[in-house]
C-alpha cells in the first residue's frame, strides 16, 4: 500500500468540557455555583521491551461537576460520587439526591406519568460540598478510545485503577489536594469506594477523610445464594419481614416490632436449624417454618418445600402471588404484573421499571438543556455491555474488600464511614451491612469512625420523600462534622 493510499490515523481524543454558571436558592440563601460537564481523557504510560513510549490515551469518561463560586478550596469539602451495578451510571445519586437538581416521578403507588420533570434540589449536598459525579467506562457517555477494548475496564481492578486515576486527575487539575475528600457509592459503588480508599492511599498518597456507603455491599458472599452458602439466608429475613409488612401480611404491627422479632430470629435459632440440615429434629422443623412463614408471609407449606432457604428472586414472586403481582428486588413497596401466573421468578423489577424512564429523561433533558453539553452518543444509564465483569483477582476465593477498608481505616485513623441502609432493599439487605461491618477487623477506639443510619425505603431511598429529606440532612452533617 502506497503512502497516498494508507488510512488517515484517527485524531487524538481531547477533552470536550463544557462550563456553565447557576444559581440555587435554598431556604438558607442563595448558591451561585459552576457547572462542568464533558469527557476527559486518561492516558497510561506505555513501555514496550521496557521501553518508555509515552502516555497512550485508553478512555475518555464522562464527568459532572458542580463547585460552588468563592470558597476557599482549603476548607472547602469535595465529594465524588458514582453508582455500582456494575454497569450503572452515575444518575442515581446525581439526579435523585446529591445534586443541585432532582428527579420529579412520585414515589411507590403514586408515580406520576410521563414525561416527569426536574427540579431545584433545595437539600443538595451542595450546600456544604462541591460534587463531581462519575461515569464508569461503558456507562453514561464514557467509553474506551478508538481502537481500545472496553473488556480491559470490565473488572474489580481495572475498575479501580481507573476511578481512581480520574479521582487523582480531577484532584490535581483543580488544585484540590488540600480539601477535605469523600467518596460517595452506592450499591457495588460501596465496594468501590472502600477499595479506592485504599488503592489511593497506596499508590496517590491521598487520604481521604470519609465514605459514604449507600445500600452498602462489602462482601459478596453475604447476599449472594450460591450452592454451599447458607448465610445469606438469615440476613435477608428482616428485609423479606419488612417487605411484608409493608404489603399488610403484618397487621395491627408497627414496622420496627416486626424488624426486632425477624432479627432475633435471624441472628439465633435460624442460622442453627440451617446448620443442622436433616439432623434437625421434627418438632424444631415444624416450629421454624412456621415462624419462618409468619415473618415473611410466606405460605408455610411453600418454606418446608424449600427447606427453609428463601432465595430472594423467589421471594419477591411469591410473596403476592395469589393476588397476581410481584415486588421489586431493589425497592420492596413496588409491584408489578407478570404475564405467567405460575413463573417461578420475576422476569423483571418493577421497581427498576419505575425509575428508569424518569431518570433517563431527565438526565438526557439536564446535560443538554442545563449543563449545554451535546452527544449522540446514547447515554447508557444501566448497562448490560460490562457482562461478563471479572472478578479474577478473587480467584479461588470470595470477592470481599472488608480487608481493604480495614487496612485503609488502620492507616489513616481519621477516616470516617457512613453507611445508609433502606430497610426495603432486597438488593443489599441492611442485615448483611452489619454484620460485615461488625466484622471488621479493626480496632475498637476505630468503631465510632462509623456510623449507620436506616430509612423506610429501598436500595434507592432517596425516591422516598421523608427518606430522601432525612437522607440529605445525615449527608450534610457527615460532611460538615469536625469542620
Amino acid at each position: 500500500m502506497s503512502e497516498e493510499s494508507a488510512p488517515e490515523k484517527p485524531a487524538p481524543p481531547v477533552d470536550d468540557l463544557v462550563t456553565t454558571s447557576h444559581t440555587l436558592r435554598t431556604p438558607a440563601g442563595e448558591l451561585v455555583y459552576t457547572a462542568t460537564a464533558g469527557r476527559i481523557v486518561l492516558r497510561h504510560e506505555k513501555h514496550t521491551d521496557g521501553r518508555f513510549d509515552g502516555h497512550e490515551p485508553h478512555a475518555e469518561v464522562f464527568v459532572v461537576t458542580y463547585t460552588l463560586d468563592g470558597a476557599d478550596p482549603a476548607t472547602r469539602p469535595v465529594t465524588i460520587a458514582f453508582n455500582g451495578g456494575p454497569g450503572s451510571s452515575s444518575v442515581w445519586l446525581h439526579l435523585g439526591l446529591l445534586g443541585p437538581r432532582r428527579v420529579v416521578m412520585g414515589d411507590a403507588g403514586a408515580l406520576t406519568p410521563p414525561p416527569w420533570g426536574l427540579t431545584d434540589n433545595q437539600e443538595s449536598l451542595l450546600a456544604h460540598s462541591d460534587l463531581v459525579f462519575v461515569d464508569p467506562v461503558s456507562t453514561g457517555y464514557s467509553r474506551a478510545v478508538t481502537g481500545g477494548k472496553p473488556e480491559d475496564f470490565h473488572g474489580y481492578a481495572s475498575d479501580v485503577e481507573t476511578i481512581g486515576e480520574v479521582v487523582r486527575l480531577w484532584v490535581t487539575r483543580n488544585e484540590r489536594w488540600l480539601s477535605p475528600k469523600y467518596l460517595a457509592g452506592e450499591s457495588y459503588g460501596t465496594l468501590r469506594a472502600a477499595a479506592l480508599a485504599q488503592h489511593l492511599q497506596d499508590r496517590h498518597g491521598m487520604y481521604l477523610n470519609g465514605l459514604m456507603l449507600i445500600s452498602s455491599v462489602l462482601d459478596m458472599g453475604s447476599i449472594r445464594f450460591t450452592e454451599g452458602n447458607d448465610r445469606p439466608f438469615p440476613l435477608f429475613l428482616p428485609t423479606y419481614a419488612a417487605i411484608a409488612h409493608h404489603h399488610g401480611l403484618h397487621p395491627g404491627r408497627e414496622l420496627r416490632e416486626v424488624l426486632a422479632d425477624a432479627e432475633e430470629f435471624a441472628a439465633g435459632e435460624y442460622p442453627a436449624a440451617l446448620a443442622s440440615g436433616a439432623r434437625l429434629p421434627a418438632e424444631d422443623l415444624d416450629r421454624v417454618a412456621g415462624r419462618l412463614a409468619t415473618l415473611t408471609g410466606l405460605d408455610e407449606g411453600y418454606v418446608r418445600r424449600v427447606r427453609l432457604r428463601i432465595e430472594h428472586h423467589r421471594f419477591f414472586r411469591e410473596l403476592l402471588r395469589t393476588s397476581g403481582r410481584t415486588v421489586g428486588r431493589i425497592d420492596g413497596r413496588f409491584t408489578g404484573w407478570e404475564d405467567d401466573g405460575g413463573g417461578e421468578r420475576p422476569s423483571y423489577d418493577p421497581s427498576i421499571a419505575a425509575i428508569t424512564g424518569p431518570y433517563t429523561a431527565a438526565l438526557n433533558s439536564h446535560v443538554r438543556s442545563s449543563l449545554g453539553y451535546a452527544s449522540d452518543l446514547p447515554y447508557e444509564v444501566l448497562s448490560g455491555r460490562v457482562q461478563p465483569w471479572s472478578y479474577k483477582e478473587f480467584e479461588g476465593r470470595g470477592v470481599s474488600v472488608v480487608g481493604k477498608l480495614s487496612a485503609a481505616m488502620r492507616a489513616n485513623p481519621h477516616l470516617r464511614v457512613h453507611v445508609a441502609c433502606g430497610y426495603h432493599d432486597g438488593a443489599t439487605p441492611y442485615a448483611a451491612a452489619e454484620q460485615v461491618l461488625a466484622q471488621l477487623p479493626i480496632p475498637d477506639e476505630l468503631r465510632d469512625r462509623i456510623e449507620v443510619r436506616y430509612y423506610e425505603a429501598g436500595h434507592m431511598m432517596y425516591v422516598h420523600e421523608p427518606s430522601r429529606l432525612a437522607q440529605s440532612a445525615d449527608l450534610a452533617a457527615f460532611v460538615t462534622e469536625n469542620r
